[in-house]
């Protein structure tokens, strides 16, 4: 028997509706809370952090994102609706000219998108903003 592409998507679809394809799930608010407590050893206050990203991607598979922070020995990045919210970590020495990075990320959907610091006197900051992801410069 040959399977035709329809019947691939069929089976697919009744898989799945078994349970026994696990579509990828998203980030939930509390994994996100969970991951920035456990870097900042609690709630970090909000300021003291630049979070540069588009207000609009219009592709989430390369999202630029800057992020810097006067002073900070560490910037973790989180994208709250990923499956893995961490997206990664830059640790910075005296030898750092500036506490700064950028990047670019994969955003699986629209979402906020968090940056935490630690601070060379032992606070933490934090800065969080929404980045709207369209498929092919629609919808959001």
């Amino acid at each position: 028997m040959q399977m035709t592409r329809r019947d691939l998507f069929a089976l697919a679809a009744g898989l799945a509706a078994a349970g026994l394809i696990r579509m990828p799930a998203h980030a939930d608010e509390a994994k996100v809370e969970a991951a920035i407590k456990e870097f900042a050893g609690g709630m970090p206050e909000t300021g003291g952090v630049e979070l540069g990203a588009p207000e609009i991607a219009e592709n989430g598979n390369t999202v630029p994102i800057e992020v810097a922070a006067a002073g900070a020995t560490s910037i973790m990045i989180l994208a709250a609706g990923n499956p893995n919210p961490g997206v990664g970590t830059f640790h910075f020495t005296a030898m750092s000219a500036e506490s700064r990075a950028s990047t670019r990320i994969r955003l699986a959907q629209t979402q906020d998108v968090v940056a935490v610091a630690k601070m060379a006197d032992g606070s933490t900051k934090m800065a969080r903003r929404e980045v709207k992801v369209t498929i092919g410069g629609c919808g959001g």
